[in-house]
Order: C-alpha cells, then sequence, then structure tokens
C-alpha cells in the first residue's frame, strides 16, 4: 500500500444487536471500488460491556457480541477472499472467545484459518490497576461491588496488529473511532503526533459509529426530514486520504440519504465540546471544518484540526446497583385512562410512598414523573386506549418484588377492565467515570490461532 491510496472503511455495525445483514452491501461496494479496504464493527455502548462481563460470569466461554457469528457469517469468505480487513469491538469483555468464536465459524465454512489478532490492556478491574483508580477516585470505590472497570483505549494496538499481518482485529472497550483510526494509521503510516491527520481520521471514524445515522436513519423524521428507502437502508462507508480528510458515502442501490445534514448531525452527536473533542488518540477540534456536498450520496469533511492527546484515559466503573421492577397492564374503552391513573394511585399507596415511576405509554411516557407531570392530571387527553407501566428500583430484591405482586393483584382488585398484565424483575447496574494516568494502562495485541486458550 502507497500513501497516496485511498483507503475505504466500511461501517457494519453501529452497536449490539445491530442489523445482521448490514455489512453485505458495504463489502459488494469495497469489493467494486477495489484498492485497500477495512470493514468496522462498532457493537460496544457503555453498559454492554458490563453487561457482557456479567455473561462471562455465568459462563467463562461467553462475554462477547452475542450476535458475532450472524454479523460476520454473510462476509467472512468475500472479505478473506479480497483482502479486506476486519476490526471491530466485539469481543466486549472476552476477546479472546470472540476470536475462538471466529476461527470456529471460518471452519464451519470450510475457510482457511485466518490471522485473528487480540487487543488486550482495556480491562483495568485487577488488582493491579487499583491503585490508579484510589488515586483517582479516591474513596468512591468503597462499597461498590464493581462489575466491570474498562479504559477507554486508542488506536496504536490496533495499526500494530495490522502491521503484523492480522486480517481480523478484536478489539474490547476502545474508542469508538479508533476502529477507523488504527487501519488509517496502518495504512497511511503516520507518526502518533500528526495531530491533524489522526483528527481528520478520528472524526471519519465518529462518522462511521453510529451506523445508519448518518446516512439517514436517526436523522429521519416524516414531513420535515424525510429520507427514502429506510427499511433497507445503507451503512455508511469513508473514503479516507493522505491528508486526514475523507468524504462520506454509501452502496450504490440503498436506501437512506448522505447529504450535508446527515453528517453535520452526526459530527455534533455526542460532542461536548466541538472545538476539543477528546479521544485517547488526539483532541480533535471541527471548529473551521468544512462539510461539503460534492455529488449525490457524497459529502467531503476537512479542515479539522488537531491537538496532542489527553494525558490521561477514561475509565467507567460498572458496579452492582440493585433490582428494577416493573409491571404493565392495559385499559381499553371509555375512561381508560382514568382507570390506568387509578390503578397506578393505588399501587403507589400499596407501596407505602415508594418512589415509583408510572407511565401512561401514548399519553404521558416519555415525561411522566421525571418532569412532575402525573399528579393525576389529564392534561386534556381523554385516550381509551392505555398501557400503563409502573416501575421501580430498590437496592433489596424482595422489596423490588412487591411491585410485581401489586401489578398482578390489579386483576381482580381494580379498576375495571385491566388486562395483559406482564412483570419482569432484573438487576441494575450503575456507572461511575475517573481518569487514570496513560501510563498505568499498557496494551498490546497478541495473536490467537484456533485452539488457543
Amino acid at each position: 500500500m502507497t500513501r497516496q491510496e485511498t483507503l475505504r472503511i466500511g461501517s457494519a455495525a453501529g452497536f449490539s444487536g445491530d442489523r445482521a445483514d448490514a455489512a453485505g452491501p458495504v463489502v459488494d461496494a469495497l469489493i467494486r471500488a477495489g484498492g485497500p479496504a477495512c470493514l468496522i464493527f462498532e457493537t460496544l455502548a457503555e453498559r454492554t460491556l458490563a453487561l457482557a462481563q456479567l455473561a462471562r460470569r455465568d459462563d467463562p466461554s461467553r462475554g462477547y457480541e452475542p450476535l458475532l457469528e450472524d454479523m460476520l457469517r454473510p462476509v467472512l469468505a468475500r472479505c478473506l477472499a479480497h483482502g479486506i480487513r476486519i476490526v471491530g469491538n466485539f469481543g466486549a469483555a472476552n476477546p479472546r472467545g470472540a476470536a475462538q468464536c471466529i476461527h470456529r465459524l471460518c471452519g464451519e465454512l470450510g475457510l482457511r484459518a485466518p490471522h485473528v489478532a487480540v487487543i488486550e490492556g482495556d480491562d483495568v478491574s485487577g488488582e493491579a490497576h487499583r491503585t490508579a483508580l484510589d488515586a483517582s477516585m479516591g474513596d468512591g470505590l468503597n462499597g461498590l461491588r464493581v462489575v466491570s472497570a474498562n479504559a477507554y483505549i486508542g488506536a496504536e494496538s490496533i495499526a500494530d496488529a495490522l502491521r503484523a499481518g492480522a486480517e481480523i482485529v478484536v478489539a474490547g472497550r476502545v474508542a469508538d473511532p479508533a476502529l477507523a483510526l488504527g487501519p488509517a494509521l496502518h495504512h497511511f503510516n503516520w507518526r502518533l503526533d500528526d495531530w491533524d491527520r489522526l483528527a481528520g481520521a478520528t472524526m471519519a471514524g465518529h462518522l462511521l459509529e453510529c451506523g445508519a445515522q448518518v446516512t439517514g436513519g436517526y436523522y429521519a423524521d416524516p414531513g420535515l426530514k424525510d429520507v427514502p428507502g429506510l427499511a433497507r437502508v445503507g451503512y455508511p462507508i469513508a473514503e479516507l486520504h493522505a491528508d486526514g480528510s475523507c468524504v462520506i458515502t454509501k452502496p450504490e442501490g440503498t436506501g437512506g440519504v448522505v447529504d450535508r445534514h446527515t453528517v453535520t448531525e452526526q459530527l455534533l452527536y455526542e460532542l461536548h465540546d466541538p472545538t476539543a473533542y477528546l479521544t485517547p488518540d488526539v483532541v480533535a477540534d471541527i471548529g473551521e471544518a468544512e462539510v461539503d456536498e460534492i455529488g449525490p450520496d457524497r459529502v467531503r469533511l476537512r479542515g479539522v484540526r488537531g491537538h496532542p492527546r489527553p494525558e490521561r484515559l477514561k475509565v467507567n466503573v460498572c458496579h452492582e446497583s440493585g433490582w428494577l421492577a416493573e409491571g404493565e397492564v392495559s385499559y381499553a374503552g371509555a375512561r381508560a385512562e382514568a382507570r390506568a391513573r387509578l390503578a397506578a394511585d393505588i399501587v403507589r399507596e400499596r407501596l407505602g410512598g415508594a418512589t415509583l415511576r408510572a407511565d401512561l405509554i401514548g399519553v404521558a411516557s416519555v415525561w411522566a414523573d421525571d418532569h412532575g407531570r402525573w399528579l393525576g392530571e389529564h392534561h386534556g387527553t381523554t385516550a381509551d386506549d392505555v398501557r400503563l407501566r409502573l416501575a421501580m428500583r430498590h437496592t433489596d430484591k424482595v422489596q423490588a418484588a412487591q411491585l410485581l405482586r401489586e401489578v398482578t393483584a390489579l386483576y381482580t382488585c381494580g379498576p375495571a377492565g385491566g388486562g395483559g398484565i406482564r412483570t419482569a424483575l432484573r438487576p441494575t447496574l450503575g456507572t461511575v467515570s475517573c481518569l487514570v494516568p496513560r501510563e498505568a494502562v499498557p496494551t498490546r495485541f497478541v495473536m490467537v490461532e484456533a485452539g488457543d486458550e
């Protein structure tokens, strides 16, 4: 590969549970375009990792993306045949387990064994990192039943793995844009302090990281922001250049749209400060960036500036925080809303003033108790088809379970006409964040062969 070649990076997932058929059209487009290419899977939201840690507690072979096989199966053979590298954070809490899953899938499909690298270092839950966490949080960890502690690490080890010949790179908690920056570092051989170029590629990764959000999915609002063909929305592709600029596009013939508006919305997504977007690799500055439509479904981003990377890395610590009890019941017909409100008031009284959230789904379910809009008021509505949801958090499982019994009792204890009751009780997780010195979180890659433990 030469520095002058365009590197195409396609997005195949924007979160855990994303569409398993999303990658197919992207891979087809990468193959048609020719040249060096990479396919990235971003499947790791903040709490997804903690849930993966809980899954691994129950079964040490689990803890990686549950849909990994479904996501890779349609495209794995073509990626290996055409030299399209795959990079994903689908390793979650068990990257080595994910690597072995990929090897098993290749065997099942009759494919040769690929070179699979695992990125290590993000898990800082062990005793070796306790000093750094304690120094950052003080007494903040005392009394917490910690489930996971993971640092947001950067792209350097991904690039190193690709330089070593990895065809598939499996990561856990890397920063989302690092999935694109790693291949760019490898392909263009940028210095780690080439801040403007690193920032440009980081923002390209930011545009790709949520999948179809940038191609019109989360942008769509009928009558205000109309988007065609959402049932077959195409996932984005970034054409990344040696100067750090990029063009965002999508596979030809797919639904959705890429224009200045969709790209600008995604560019600003989750940016607390557009002039100082903090990542482990660089502080990106889009204050003077230019977003231009250069053709149908083709938008160019250039002018991103970069500043030296932070000296500390963010760590998310997830911990057990109690129990969430939920109950639902439906009311229909005349005075349905009034009966639903009465049911909520009955449960409140029965639970002796416990903090309870009540949602009238379709009437007052987004704001509800969070903004004090319950209060037994009708707000001018006369809904005749209402689903009541009641929820309560409690540190004690037995206390939380009382809500389930009270909702079930509404069947005959009134008010009239309730039905379709469902209840659920599940553990909850809390999250606290801190910053630790970069040097306390060394990272590396390890090649994992089929059968390695």
